[in-house]
C-alpha cells in the first residue's frame, strides 16, 4: 500500500510538471493573445473574429511601445507606377476576405483572428507558437562590402543545401530601398503538409547575414499555425534573423494595426485556378520619412505598420527585396523530400494561368522614385523542386516573375 502511494504521488508530480505546467502556459499564451472584444464576428469559414480596442492591441505589449502614439495613417503615400494586367482582363484584384461578409469592425477597433487552444497545441511549445525558425542570408554581408555589386547566384550556390526552409525568389540589391510592391497571384497550394508551411510574399531585409532584420507580408497556407490548408493574409518580421524576436501577424507584440477592413491570418478567397480568371493582392511596404515607421498596405487598404524604434538597420533602409515563394519543412534538402508545393504547385516554366507570379514588380529609393529594379537576379534552394522564371511575354511588355513547383517529383526525390 505504502509503495503504491509513493508511486501515486511520483506520478502526480510527473504529470504537474508534463501536462500541467504546459497547459498553464497556454492558457497564459492565450490570455495575451486573445484580447477582451468589443464586438465579435463569426465568419462563415469557421474563424472567429474579435473587434478590439485599437489602443489595446497586441503591439503595445511591447516594451519598447509602451508609450507609442499611434499613427492612424502614413505621412505619404508609396504612390502607384503600375501597368495594366494583359491576357484582356482575366485578372481580378481581391480586395476583401471572406469573415467580411458577416459584419464589420466598428471604427476604434481593429479585427484579430481569434486564438484557439489547439492552434497553440500543434506548436512545439507556446513559445514557439508563430515563429519561424533560425537562418542566415549570407549574401547581405558581401552586399555591405561590396555596395550590392556582385553576383548573388554565384554567392548562394556555393553555400550548404538549405535547412528547414526552401525559397525560389527575384532578388534586387542595393543601399538604399525605403519601399518594395508587387501583385502577387493568389492560389491556394496542393499537398501543404501539417508540419509544413508554403507561402508566396515579399521580403525587405537589412543588417548582417545572421542577425538579420526583415519584414515580410503576402499569403501563406500555413496548417500548423491555422489548423487548415486555407489561403491566408500574412505578415512577419524580425530583428535576429527569427532567433529570438519576431512572430506571424499579431502573435506577438510589434506590429501595430490600424484598418478595420482585414484581419491578418483570415483567409483570402477566390484563388486562381488552371486556365480560368486569376486572382491577385497587390502588397505594398515603405517607409514613412517623417515616422520612420514602415507602413504595409493590401487590397487597397492600408493595414498598419512596423513602429521604427523595433528595428536598428531597418530604421533608415532596406539593403535587399525578394519576391517570390518559400517552403519550410523538416524534410527540405532531404530524401524524401516533402511532397509540399509552392505557388500553384506547377513549374515556373507553364507560364500564365499555371503558374504563381508576382508583376508589377517596384521599388523605392532616396530618390522618392517608383521604378522597377535596375539589377535583379533570380535564385531557386532547390531548382529541381521548385523554380523560377522572369518572363516578358514582349519586349515592351511588363515582366512577370513565375516561381513554383511541386516539391517532391521524380527530379526531387
Amino acid at each position: 500500500m505504502r509503495l503504491f502511494l509513493v508511486f501515486a504521488i511520483l506520478w502526480g508530480l510527473f504529470y504537474n510538471v508534463a501536462y500541467g505546467k504546459g497547459s498553464l502556459d497556454i492558457d497564459m499564451k492565450l490570455k495575451a493573445l486573445n484580447k477582451p472584444a468589443l464586438k465579435t464576428i463569426k465568419s462563415e469559414d469557421g474563424d472567429i473574429i474579435d473587434c478590439i480596442d485599437i489602443y489595446k492591441q497586441h503591439a503595445f505589449d511591447h516594451p519598447a511601445l509602451r508609450n507609442h502614439k499611434i499613427q492612424m495613417k502614413p505621412s505619404i503615400e508609396f504612390g502607384t507606377k503600375k501597368t495594366t494586367i494583359p491576357n484582356n482582363g482575366s485578372s481580378e484584384l481581391i480586395t476583401s476576405q471572406i469573415w467580411s461578409k458577416s459584419g464589420n469592425c466598428p471604427k476604434g477597433t481593429i479585427p484579430v483572428r481569434r486564438v484557439s487552444r489547439e492552434d497553440i497545441s500543434r506548436a512545439s511549445s507556446p513559445s514557439h507558437f508563430g515563429r519561424k525558425t533560425p537562418h542566415r542570408y549570407s549574401f547581405l554581408d558581401k552586399a555591405l562590402q561590396h555596395k550590392g555589386n556582385f553576383n548573388i547566384t554565384a554567392e548562394k550556390i556555393t553555400h550548404a543545401r538549405p535547412k528547414l526552409r526552401s525559397e525560389a525568389v527575384l532578388i534586387a540589391l542595393g543601399f538604399n530601398f525605403i519601399g518594395a510592391q508587387s501583385d502577387i497571384n493568389v492560389w491556394n497550394p496542393p499537398r501543404v503538409q501539417a508540419s509544413d508551411y508554403s507561402s508566396a510574399q515579399i521580403w525587405l531585409l537589412g543588417g548582417l547575414s545572421d542577425t538579420f532584420e526583415s519584414i515580410e507580408a503576402g499569403w501563406a497556407v500555413n496548417p500548423r499555425v491555422f489548423g487548415d490548408s486555407r489561403t491566408r493574409l500574412f505578415t512577419y518580421w524580425t530583428k535576429d534573423g527569427y532567433t529570438k524576436t519576431g512572430c506571424v501577424n499579431l502573435l506577438c507584440a510589434g506590429f501595430v494595426q490600424t484598418t478595420t477592413k482585414l484581419a491578418l491570418g483570415a483567409a483570402i478567397e477566390p484563388v486562381s485556378t488552371t486556365s480560368q480568371k486569376q486572382h491577385y493582392i497587390t502588397v505594398s511596404m515603405f517607409l514613412d520619412p517623417n515616422s520612420g515607421n514602415w507602413w504595409l498596405t493590401c487590397a487597397k487598404n492600408v493595414i498598419g505598420y512596423w513602429p521604427g524604434t523595433l528595428f536598428t538597420y531597418l530604421k533608415h533602409s532596406a539593403t535587399a527585396v525578394q519576391w517570390g515563394g518559400e517552403v519550410h519543412s523538416p524534410n527540405v534538402g532531404k530524401k524524401p523530400h516533402t511532397r509540399t508545393s509552392m505557388g500553384s504547385g506547377q513549374w515556373a516554366s507553364y507560364l500564365w494561368a499555371q503558374a504563381c507570379y508576382h508583376t508589377n514588380i517596384r521599388i523605392k529609393d532616396y530618390s522618392m522614385q517608383i521604378k522597377y529594379p535596375t539589377y535583379l537576379s533570380e535564385y531557386a534552394d532547390e531548382y529541381d523542386c521548385y523554380s523560377t522564371k522572369l518572363h516578358r511575354k514582349t519586349y515592351m511588355s511588363e515582366p512577370h516573375f513565375y516561381f513554383g513547383g511541386p516539391g517532391q517529383n521524380s527530379r526531387c526525390p
